[in-house]
């Protein structure tokens, strides 16, 4: 079986826990702190913080690093940090007011998973 890199982990890890919305932003060549971000959408807090707990699991049973974790259940946006890959799991209207989507600008769009 091949191994699987850590963008494809992070995003079966959050398809497979109902997250909504999951896009890859590649962001390799313009920002100095990641080559990717993901975003995906939780449908509540709790959900966010489920979420974020998964995909913690799955990096390290994976054997990859996390540098940190960012963000508490009230927040409605938890950020998982992994260096290479920097995964923001917001609830929706979170999610709509910092548009980090246009931020960045649809040509980073690397993959729209759902």
């Amino acid at each position: 079986m091949p191994k699987k890199n850590l963008q494809d982990i992070c995003n079966s890890t959050l398809i497979d826990n109902k997250a909504e919305d999951v896009l890859i932003l590649d962001i390799n060549g313009i920002s100095s702190f990641a080559d990717a971000i993901i975003i995906a959408t939780a449908n509540s807090n709790r959900h966010a913080k489920s979420l974020s707990e998964k995909l913690v699991e799955s990096i390290k049973a994976s054997g990859k690093s996390i540098l940190g974790v960012e963000g508490k259940i009230e927040s409605g946006w938890i950020l998982v940090d992994c260096g290479e890959v920097v995964i923001n799991i917001m609830k929706s209207d979170i999610r709509d007011f910092y548009d980090l989507e246009g931020l960045w600008g649809e040509n980073t769009l690397l993959k729209n998973s759902n």
